[in-house]
């Protein structure tokens, strides 16, 4: 591996191995989201907790400051909307050229596996891995599945993941499942990272599938809803922190999101 993909890869991944990504790439086909409809105002307070942003370049130039030192993992596919007909037909959305200028340290694409898109989503996953190989840029896949949230189980999630990882992906991103998800880890020989999903309903729901999901050999976690749609996303922010590198228990990180919370003002969803 060379310096420049080694050095981007610590760069997302922390020193005791694990990451908190944060996802407010959602707008891209979801449009404005709620909690998310400014979202460099969302941002600003959570960015001391995360190890790095996952965002679309619009999101990236338009809201972010330039200013912060937090990690940038870049969206690059996009194309449909919720709107639309299919959520699969994506297309790579961002030359490489854009990535470098941006200053990227990562991207993100999303693969749909299983989908009448197969074929295209996985040619737009080896079509961006050839270019950003070429540059040092790691590619995390995203194993998406659309409105077809019931194919979140280990059978189908281990396929996404090998599939995304035998075609060059250095990270892959993809769901927790209640069974089994310790055989999505093992089939998988790069780093799993846990996606978020549809909004929790308690933080404790929260904390516990990121901590079984930590203990069954995922490095960490790129969630965002379950973050920024918190009624309190900071202590949050701070109890998911806590849980992913200090290795807190799920009681212990309950205990860091109730403490922090007292100090801040609720956010109304």
């Amino acid at each position: 591996m060379d310096w420049g993909m080694k050095n981007r890869l610590n760069q997302v991944i922390q020193p005791d191995g694990r990451c908190f990504f944060m996802a407010i790439d959602h707008g891209y086909f979801q449009g404005p989201t709620t909690n998310l409809e400014k979202p460099g105002k969302t941002v600003t307070p959570l960015l001391p907790h995360v190890d790095a942003l996952f965002v679309t370049r619009g999101v990236l130039r338009n809201c972010i400051n330039p200013q912060h030192t937090k990690p940038i993992i870049l969206r690059v596919s996009g194309g449909t909307s919720m709107a639309g007909g299919d959520l699969a037909n994506e297309i790579l959305t961002t030359s490489i050229d854009e990535i470098i200028r941006l200053n990227a340290s990562a991207v993100g694409l999303s693969v749909f596996i299983g989908s009448d898109y197969e074929n295209q989503t996985l040619a737009n996953l080896s079509t961006l891995v050839n270019e950003c190989e070429d540059h040092g840029i790691p590619v995390m896949a995203v194993t998406a599945v659309g409105r077809e949230m019931e194919k979140r189980e280990a059978r189908y999630l281990a396929l996404c993941c090998r599939i995304c990882a035998e075609l060059g992906a250095r990270v892959v991103k993809t769901y927790w499942c209640e069974k089994d998800f310790d055989k999505v880890v093992k089939g998988c020989p790069v780093p799993v990272v846990i996606a978020g999903g549809p909004k929790c309903e308690t933080e404790t729901e929260v904390l516990s599938f990121v901590h079984d999901g930590l203990q069954q050999g995922a490095i960490g976690v790129n969630l965002g809803r379950n973050v920024w749609q918190s009624k309190h996303p900071v202590a949050m922010a701070k109890a998911l922190n806590a849980l992913i590198h200090q290795k807190l228990s799920v009681k212990d990180a309950l205990h860091v999101f109730n403490e922090s919370k007292t100090a801040e003002p609720t956010v109304l969803v």
